[in-house]
């Protein structure tokens, strides 16, 4: 006989945890004490061992009880239900993660306007997926969508796409300085040198996504998150002034 405190020394599975086992039926003790302490042998350990790892891959407690008290368990048909819930589980979580990104992506670039940021998430994720799928393929060229995927992503953890947010949310920042100001043309310099990191000679996709861009409504279509016109304008204005002294530079 083992007493419930050692059990929980063994297994690591708290007094407490037990005591509800015993409750619901679960696991019950061969015998108890004078004291009404909890007494187990070998063969509730095993059983206690066998409803952890159930537990542990997803099963309700209500769920194992059932499985261990019969015989003719289906434990085939069990197991492949339970691997589709983990799936369908995995894809729920992978969009909430995605949400996330995008919240405190969005809240980056909006500073500290955070509720504006959540509300614009909130359009963001309202919109139809597989109609922004069928807009982007209607206006990209099937070579030109595989430079979509280079594009930075709100819901991307890529060192390259925090850089291309933390850069936009720099520049809405300084917004007030002017386009000409210095802190203003090192971030768009910046933006231009990864501009040809990563398209380089790819002006006209550039091209026709900063027009897509420019338009609250094409952008919505989309799925691009919705930049303040303001902080676009004045984007464009900064980078004008950047290529301007970029192809004309100042004699020293």
């Amino acid at each position: 006989m083992i007493h419930i405190n050692k059990v929980g020394e063994l297994t690591g599975v708290t007094v407490r945890t037990l005591r509800h086992y015993d409750k619901i039926g679960l696991l019950k003790p061969t015998s108890k004490t004078e004291g009404g302490h909890r007494l187990y042998t070998n063969k509730e350990i095993k059983k206690l061992q066998q409803i952890q790892f159930l537990k542990k891959i997803g099963f309700r407690l209500n769920e194992i009880k059932d499985m261990l008290a019969s015989s003719e368990w289906n434990w085939s048909d069990s197991l492949k239900s339970q691997l589709s819930f983990v799936i369908k589980e995995q894809e729920n979580l992978k969009k909430i993660e995605q949400s996330l990104r995008e919240l405190i992506h969005g809240i980056a670039i909006e500073g500290e306007e955070n509720w504006i940021a959540i509300q614009k998430i909130m359009v963001l994720s309202s919109k139809d997926k597989e109609i922004q799928q069928d807009y982007r393929e209607s206006v990209f060229k099937e070579r030109e969508i595989k430079l979509w995927k280079k594009v930075p992503n709100m819901t991307s953890d890529s060192s390259d796409s925090l850089e291309w947010i933390a850069l936009i949310g720099q520049l809405k920042r300084y917004i007030k300085d002017g386009p000409k100001a210095t802190k203003v043309q090192n971030i768009i310099r910046r933006m231009d040198e990864k501009r040809l990191e990563e398209f380089d000679g790819e002006n006209e996709f550039l091209d026709k996504l900063w027009e897509i861009r420019m338009s609250k409504k094409q952008s919505e279509k989309l799925g691009l998150y919705p930049i303040d016109q303001d902080v676009l304008e004045f984007m464009n204005q900064a980078y004008v002034f950047f290529m301007a002294e970029k192809n004309n530079p100042q004699p020293e």
